[in-house]
Order: C-alpha cells, then sequence, then structure tokens
C-alpha cells in the first residue's frame, strides 16, 4: 500500500483528501454516509464574527456543468461555533480546518483568535475570496495589498498553527496574490473559489439568483482551476491545494499533477455524499497500478 500522507506545513495528513468549505456542512451531517475519520481533514462551513443570515432566497441553480450559488457565508457566529457545535465535532480525529471570512480585517484577525484556543482546531482557511457578500470577503483577495493585509493580521492572531489563504480566480495573477500571502506568512494557498457567473430565466426574463450574480462551482469550472494551481504552484514554494470541480478520482490526480499538495472536493458532495471514499479510494489504487510507493511523487510531476 503506498503512503497517501502529505504535509500542509507542520499539518500532516493521512491523505491529499479534504472537504471544500460550504458543500460539507460541519461534518456531522456526512456522518450516516462516510468515515469522516478517513478523511486527509475535512472544511468547514464558513464561519464570521457575528451571526450572518446569509442571502435572499432563490441563492442556488443548477447550470450545464455546474451550480451557481450565492448563499453569502451564512452562520451564527464563532461564538456559537465554539460553544454549541465544536464540542459535537471535536470527537473526529480527522483534521478540523475551520473556514474564516469577515466584513474588515478586524473582523478576521479577532475570529482567528477565538479560534485559536480551541485544540482541536487544526488550521484555519481564510477566505478572501467569496463573491457573494456585499463587504468583505473577494474584496480583499482581488489585490496583492488586500490579501497582505488580511494575511499579516490573521497571522499575527493565529500565530502558531497553519493557516491556509482561499484565493480568488476572480483576478488578473492568481499567483502574484498567492506570493503576496506567501510573504506575509501564510503557510499554503488553496485555489480556486468559485467564478462570477450569471443565469438568467428567460420566461420570467430576470435573474435566477436574488443577487443576481454568483458564484460557480462543478466540472465547468475545473481546466481553469487546474491551470490556476499550475501557475501558482511555479511562483510559490509553499503547499498549494486544489479546487474546483473535482468530481472524482481522476480529476484529484490531475491537480496534483499540476502541482497540488491536496484537494478539496465540494459540489461533488452533494451529487454523491460517499464521493471523498471513492476518491481516496482512488488514489490507492492510482499509486498501485504506477508502482508508486509515495503518492508526494506524483505532486507537479508534469
Amino acid at each position: 500500500m503506498a503512503n497517501l500522507s502529505v504535509n500542509i506545513g507542520s499539518l500532516r495528513l493521512n491523505n491529499p483528501v479534504l472537504t471544500a468549505s460550504g458543500t460539507f456542512g460541519y461534518g456531522e451531517e456526512f456522518a450516516p454516509f462516510i468515515d469522516i475519520n478517513r478523511l486527509g481533514g475535512y472544511i468547514i462551513k464558513g464561519t464570521t464574527l457575528n451571526a450572518r443570515e446569509g442571502n435572499d432566497y432563490p441563492r442556488m441553480v443548477e447550470t450545464p456543468s455546474g451550480m451557481l450559488n450565492a448563499v453569502g457565508l451564512q452562520n451564527k457566529g464563532v461564538d456559537y461555533f465554539i460553544e454549541h457545535i465544536y464540542p459535537r465535532i471535536q470527537v473526529y480525529r480527522s483534521h478540523l480546518i475551520v473556514n474564516v471570512s469577515g466584513a474588515n480585517i478586524d473582523d478576521y484577525a479577532e475570529t482567528a483568535r477565538r479560534l485559536h484556543a480551541l485544540d482541536r482546531v487544526s488550521a484555519i482557511e481564510v477566505n478572501i475570496s467569496c463573491p457573494n457578500v456585499k463587504e468583505g470577503g473577494m474584496a480583499f483577495g482581488t489585490t496583492t495589498q488586500g490579501a497582505a493585509s488580511v494575511t499579516r493580521a490573521v497571522r499575527s492572531a493565529y500565530p502558531d498553527k497553519p493557516l491556509i489563504v482561499k484565493l480568488s480566480p476572480n483576478v488578473t495573477s492568481i499567483a502574484d496574490i498567492a506570493k503576496a500571502v506567501e510573504a506575509e506568512g501564510a503557510d499554503s494557498v488553496s485555489l480556486i473559489n468559485t467564478i462570477m457567473g450569471m443565469s438568467i430565466d428567460v420566461e420570467r426574463r430576470r435573474p435566477h439568483l436574488s443577487t443576481i450574480t454568483g458564484g460557480l462551482s462543478g466540472p465547468a469550472v475545473r481546466p481553469v482551476a487546474v491551470r490556476m494551481v499550475w501557475q501558482v504552484a511555479k511562483a510559490v514554494k509553499i503547499p498549494v491545494i486544489g479546487l474546483g470541480g473535482i468530481m472524482n478520482g481522476r480529476d484529484a490526480i490531475e491537480f496534483m499533477l499540476a502541482g497540488a499538495t491536496a484537494i478539496e472536493i465540494g459540489t461533488a458532495n452533494f451529487i454523491d455524499p460517499a464521493v471523498t471514499m471513492k476518491v481516496i479510494d482512488y488514489m490507492e489504487d492510482y499509486c498501485s497500478r504506477h508502482g508508486i510507493s509515495d503518492i508526494n511523487e506524483i505532486i507537479g510531476c508534469i
């Protein structure tokens, strides 16, 4: 059996398979379908300093080869998470990673500071790339200065645990953004978040989403995501986590060949709640078929 373990900074994952924030709830929702302890880690839904109601309905719509969403980071805030949800999910052995967002830099930093005290939170993923909120979110991730300022503040508040920064594809040069957050202390970058898209109901002559535009995910974005992972992996020295339209094991291996150390599975969880287990199985089979003793051998090897 090949070694599937990989390192994201000081965080050692049993395998490269993670779940994408916003598609896996708090993990416990998937417990009836998969062995959560078998995952390399699971990234829970976006958490903010204060409670958010999210955007008005409708906020999800299926599109060819994907979906648009405009949920808007609905959650009950970090204190509710710490008091009510964390005690339930800390029982899983798999690495718990919290996705963090904010309306301003101080919100990001304070949320990270409160999470730092939780022993079972292995890392945080800082979301500077959400296109579905009116303030914060993607606004910080579209310039090197904005991305650097958030990363600097969060690194100060979260000093000695792995810090992942989630990047937006809605930029001119994602490699420059990645280098900016690396310089401010990010241990890893994850990419890509959703691509801005729009869908119109031609009979009613109005957008399908209440917000008009939303984030496109699913197989339609995968070639863009693979290209951006390849570009960023060549530009930075920190590990890259790849995501964007991974539907099966073959897709996951493609991202690793492009330079990803680990991958996140998102939209596919809505279609098949057991997809993460199947991807891990595929990785084991792939290594066996190709005579690979350590999956790290294939990272960026095209």
